[in-house]
């Protein structure tokens, strides 16, 4: 039943392949809670969703993962009713978590700039790769999902922009910075490089590869960008979003209206866009706690 809801989602609902992944393992695990217990999940009760939740809860998983669950499980009954497999909603009165309101982790203007000389400076991994890797995830704000699956016939020939399929299969053009088109034009032939030595020629669109030839994955921009952290010396935990939070606190700390940059981030919703006004906000009181003589 899991695997025909999944099918529907991408068949239907055309999900990405990411929210297909994360839908998946949320429901695998609640299935496989379910049997411990000695009954299918298909027949479950809010009792056992409830239960399911609370575990999740206890193993201090982040909130916004457990609603995620939530929401999963509460999606795949939902499509279990409208099938006539099931004539009730066992999360109809189960209420998502609260979740703790936080500001995004960003690198100030000068600490950005510190951290994409990381690759040249340090040398540690592929600095032509890796330089070209943060400056398009900086210049574009692109979700990791999105760099990872940015390809060559999608970028212009002037590099100026390029075409990403977001969240949902939205579509939307982001922008690259001039640092972030020498950057890319100064990769490429180590690319083509690559490519040829691993025989991988014609195989791959995608802009970034490791060293195999093939293209780079999630976890492998994640573990780039963590190597830099390391030795970034800036006290911060950067990851991967921490790139497209800078993006857009620089853009609206500049001036630039809220909405376009919902727009250039793909936001669904002006609200997800606005909390990058609070950033601005706790900016402006730790000036002004250093500059007020009574502060």
């Amino acid at each position: 039943m899991i695997k025909e809801y999944l099918d529907y989602l991408k068949a239907v609902k055309g999900c990405s392949r990411l929210t297909l992944d994360a839908y998946g393992n949320d429901l695998s695990r609640y299935s496989n809670y379910c049997e411990n217990l000695g009954i299918k999940s298909e027949e479950a009760s809010s009792y056992e969703v409830q239960s399911f939740i609370a575990d999740l809860s206890a193993e201090r998983m982040a909130a916004s993962s457990v609603n995620r669950s939530l929401s999963s499980i509460r999606g795949f009954y939902r499509w279990m009713i409208r099938l006539n497999k099931r004539k009730d909603n066992p999360c109809e009165s189960l209420k998502n978590i609260k979740t703790p309101v936080s500001l995004p982790n960003v690198l100030w203007e000068s600490e950005m700039a510190d951290f994409a000389s990381l690759p040249e400076t340090t040398g540690i991994l592929w600095p032509e790769r890796d330089k070209a890797l943060i400056m398009t995830m900086y210049s574009a704000g692109l979700r990791i999902g999105e760099v990872v699956t940015l390809s060559m016939s999608n970028i212009s020939a002037s590099f100026d922009e390029a075409k990403i399929t977001g969240k949902g299969g939205k579509q939307r053009y982001v922008f690259f910075s001039q640092e972030a088109k020498e950057a890319i034009a100064e990769y490429l032939p180590h690319r083509q490089a690559r490519l040829s030595i691993t025989e991988k020629n014609g195989e791959t669109d995608a802009l970034f590869i490791n060293r195999k030839g093939q293209p780079i994955s999630i976890p492998g921009v994640r573990w780039i960008i963590s190597r830099y952290s390391q030795y970034s010396g800036l006290g911060k935990n950067i990851n991967p979003h921490a790139l497209r939070h800078s993006f857009a606190t620089h853009l609206v700390n500049s001036g630039c209206d809220v909405r376009i940059v919902q727009e250039m981030l793909g936001h669904s919703s002006i609200s997800t866009t606005q909390r990058y006004t609070h950033v601005n906000i706790e900016k402006m009181k730790k000036v002004y706690a250093a500059s007020h003589p009574h502060s």
